[in-house]
């Protein structure tokens, strides 16, 4: 047996999407400082005609806490309330230039790498002799004089600019798309942020980050979509077995009943880690033929590994996966096909999220309260 848990399916427990119900909120703003400018953040994040549709998905799709304007600025892991104004800063630069969400989170990500949300001086020769500001851009490139630069709103719209420029900047990966922008000496440094980002995102916008933006208007996501956060379904069906339920303890992932030969897409943008059979066994094991309960393994399965050493594996597929080892993935590009092969009593998905790089059980974490928090709740008959 590998290191994989055992993953029969278990279809007592059919979960159904819960309604959403939809509130029109109060704008709210926030006090940033940064060249003297009053930056104002409204809780959505579209430019349609009707703000009650603009918000729709933010207020709807999103469960991060608004802002409370006469309060203080929240902190978010290491970065206190005065780099989450930059944070805000940048966010509010975007919305005014019509830039989807997905731009914000590459726009926060790259400044978390450039400069830990912090305006720089000018650092001499201790990095890049003139680099400066929230994204660490030179007067001697063109970006713009010394004291523009030191402005975090006018650096932030320099970014953007740039960004939308790149073609296809929407569905690359964030590190790709904040490296055409930068063209930095350490062009995957921006990935480990994407995660944080994204909470930022959420929190200052009241969940933008988990939204879909469709004609310049946010709404939550349907089959198919990928939200800002870069995340989408791998199948749409019913959870018919949870994470860790009390009669199965060590089920480390959620099982999602589709029929056989469904297309299983990638959560997300990432690297093929695993494609394989498990367990190889000794010749006399095959993933080629339908599996049963107690059989053992996860049959034909991949694992993929995602910014911030976010894994996420898919258990039980038809056939060999149409993906091999290595190979560089986008969110939502097909992967394999729903079967029933390995510890298996019918066709599902079996569906698994695991966090720091970890492959083990100890790294697995319930996937529905994480792609929630995305924008993607899992379930939905297909």
């Amino acid at each position: 047996m590998s290191d994989l848990a055992a993953t029969p399916t278990d279809r007592r427990r059919p979960r159904r999407r819960l309604a959403v119900l939809i509130g029109l909120l109060g704008t709210f703003l926030l006090l940033c400082c940064g060249g003297g400018t009053l930056v104002v953040l409204s809780g959505f994040a579209g430019d349609g005609d009707d703000p009650a549709v603009d918000r729709l998905a933010a207020d709807a799709c999103g469960q991060g806490g608004v802002v409370d304007a006469n309060g203080k600025l929240p902190s978010v892991d290491s970065y206190g309330p005065d780099k989450i104004r930059n944070a805000a800063i940048i966010i509010n630069v975007g919305k005014q230039m019509s830039v989807p969400p997905r731009g914000w989170i590459i726009a926060v990500a790259t400044a978390m790498q450039e400069s830990n949300l912090t305006n720089l001086g000018n650092l001499g020769s201790r990095n890049d002799h003139d680099s400066i500001g929230l994204f660490q851009q030179r007067p001697s490139m063109g970006w713009g004089k010394p004291e523009q630069l030191r402005d975090p709103a006018y650096t932030a719209r320099k970014f953007y600019e740039k960004l939308l420029k790149v073609t296809g900047w929407q569905t690359r990966p964030l590190t790709d798309a904040a490296q055409r922008v930068q063209i930095s000496a350490f062009p995957d440094a921006y990935a480990k942020h994407e995660p944080i980002a994204t909470r930022i995102v959420n929190l200052l916008t009241n969940g933008a980050a988990r939204a879909v933006n469709v004609g310049n208007q946010l709404r939550c996501a349907a089959a198919g979509d990928i939200t800002a956060s870069g995340y989408t379904r791998p199948v749409r069906a019913n959870i018919v077995s949870g994470f860790r339920t009390s009669e199965r303890p060590g089920h480390n992932g959620v099982d999602l009943a589709a029929a056989r030969g469904t297309d299983i897409h990638a959560a997300a943008n990432g690297r093929v880690l695993v494609a394989r059979c498990d367990p190889a066994g000794d010749g006399s094991y095959s993933c080629d033929v339908d599996g049963y309960p107690g059989k053992g393994g996860c049959g034909w399965f991949v694992d993929i590994l995602h910014a911030g050493n976010i894994i996420t594996r898919y258990c039980h597929m038809v056939r060999r996966p149409v993906v091999k080892v290595g190979d560089l993935v986008q969110a939502g590009q097909v992967i394999g096909q729903v079967g029933t092969s390995g510890d298996s009593s019918g066709p599902h998905l079996h569906f698994e999220v695991h966090v720091n790089g970890n492959r083990g059980s100890a790294g697995a974490i319930n996937p529905a309260p994480f792609m929630s928090e995305r924008g993607i709740p899992l379930g939905g008959k297909a």
